[in-house]
């Protein structure tokens, strides 16, 4: 597997908690697994032991030697590119060299792959590694080192697609010929992940329901046609999520561990929750919980019209996030306006995020599109019910049973499925229903993993 971030070592978003996730669950059902990164400067690296040095690639006009470092994880063997002047900086993204910094990781981990890890399948995940699958078919076809490997493409969020304006192919060591409308041209630009999604010999992404979302005019971000061509080779398989770490029972970031079985201890994470946020402690009013990054993509535009609407409602919000400024400026509001029923933490705080799973008895979500999304599956496991549009994963993994859904992208279909839950959660012998039934679902790696191997092994044998 190769991929540009890796939990727990660099963590931006979901990308990070599949890989962190994944290859354990693969390992468990005997498959052998190794997993690239680049070693970052703020990287949480443990002791790891340089197994290579002074291995080079050379491209257009640049040239980079690095060495590899391994770690060895649950049967995992994670390999760090090391390589300072492309990853010895302050950040993980956002600098101008991206198209080089990433272009020269792929053919790092093909270099890992010919001198360390022989594998049968690359596994490459978002536009970072999209060039992997061109470099291996246009560049190393006739090398006996990669005979008979295939590439599999796990799209995360087709909005991210690695763009790159006056780059010319040449400079990132590729063909002439692969720059063109069917190959790595997008519009005039230099596009990764088409590249990705050309070459590759099968084609995934993290629900089923955005698999087809993505190949429509909405969700495709320009790509549906293509996707719509090679619908044979695309296919969405389910993010699953770690039951150890999210585990109510055994959690040590929460107030009080509960269980299915035993759910009074839920109780006290919402009495314990609602002080260190400053709320009043009103155990019988709902509590809302939002943990996200605050941008567009998440639903947060319906928000604000949606809240005025439910003015007259009674319950109470905790949120912890950051992103866009406008809507860290509404949570601040509607803080200031009404400090009895909003609470906000601006950043990320992993034992928070927790605490705000455990302890809220609802959980929102009104995402504009979301390709898998793993709170509402933390929310099931921890008997907080979701409140989601019913869009990709959300739509994959939340049911009339469990949750509360909405279709239409308005505030107003937002209140009715909001409005919808502070009914239910007043018969509380039916909402004990709906919080066991989420707790109930299998939500681990272990089925999406098995479907993996299931892939691999059918590329494998093309």
């Amino acid at each position: 597997m190769v991929a540009s971030e890796v939990a727990p070592f660099a963590k931006t978003g979901g990308l990070a908690d599949v890989l962190g996730a994944l290859p354990a669950a693969l390992v468990k059902l005997g498959e052998e697994v190794a997993v690239v990164m680049p070693r970052y400067r703020d990287a949480k690296i443990p002791a790891s032991d340089r197994i290579a040095s002074n291995l080079r690639v050379v491209f257009g006009a640049h040239a980079f030697t690095f060495g590899v470092d391994q770690v060895v994880e649950q049967g995992v063997r994670y390999l760090f590119v090391d390589c300072p002047p492309l990853y010895d900086r302050p950040g993980i993204y956002g600098f101008a060299d991206e198209h080089v910094r990433y272009a020269a990781f792929d053919q790092a981990a093909l270099a890992v792959a010919r001198y360390i890890f022989r594998p049968h399948v690359f596994h490459v995940h978002d536009w970072q590694t999209g060039l992997l699958p061109v470099y291996l078919r246009e560049v190393l076809s006739g090398d006996p080192n990669f005979l008979g490997a295939k590439c599999v493409l796990t799209i995360h969020n087709i909005g991210y697609q690695g763009r790159f304006w006056a780059v010319p192919v040449t400079d990132l060591g590729l063909p002439r010929s692969t720059y063109n409308p069917e190959g790595l041209e997008f519009f005039g630009d230099m596009n990764f992940l088409k590249g990705g999604i050309v070459w590759s010999d099968a084609i995934t992404t993290v629900s089923p329901t955005y698999a087809k979302e993505i190949q429509t005019p909405e969700f495709g971000f320009g790509f549906d046609g293509l996707l719509r061509s090679r619908a044979s080779k695309l296919t969405g398989i389910l993010n699953g999520i770690n039951p150890e770490e999210w585990n109510p029972a055994a959690d040590s970031k929460i107030a009080h561990s509960y269980s299915a079985a035993d759910l009074s201890g839920k109780l006290e994470c919402k009495r314990r929750l609602l002080e260190e946020m400053g709320l009043p402690v009103e155990l019988d009013r709902p509590l809302i919980g939002i943990v996200s990054r605050f941008a567009t993509q998440k639903g947060f535009d319906l928000v604000g019209d949606a809240m005025a609407l439910l003015a007259d409602e009674r319950f109470s919000m905790v949120v912890l996030g950051s992103g866009e400024s406008q809507y860290e400026d509404l949570f601040r509001f509607l803080r200031s306006a009404h400090p009895d029923r909003y609470a906000l933490a601006v950043g990320y705080n992993e034992g928070l995020a927790h605490r705000i799973e455990a302890g809220s008895d609802m959980f929102l979500m009104p995402s504009r599109y979301e390709p898998c999304g793993l709170n509402q599956m933390y929310s099931l496991r921890y008997g907080t019910v979701p409140i989601v549009r019913a869009t990709g994963g959300l739509e994959d993994t939340v049911d009339e049973e469990t949750g509360f859904k909405f279709t239409d992208y308005t505030p107003e279909a937002l209140v009715g499925a909001i409005q919808d839950a502070l009914m239910a959660y007043k018969m509380p012998l039916s909402w004990r229903t709906r919080m066991l039934k989420g707790m109930a679902k299998d939500l681990s790696w272990t089925a999406s993993a098995r479907a993996y191997q299931h892939l691999y092994g059918q590329v494998a044998s093309f």
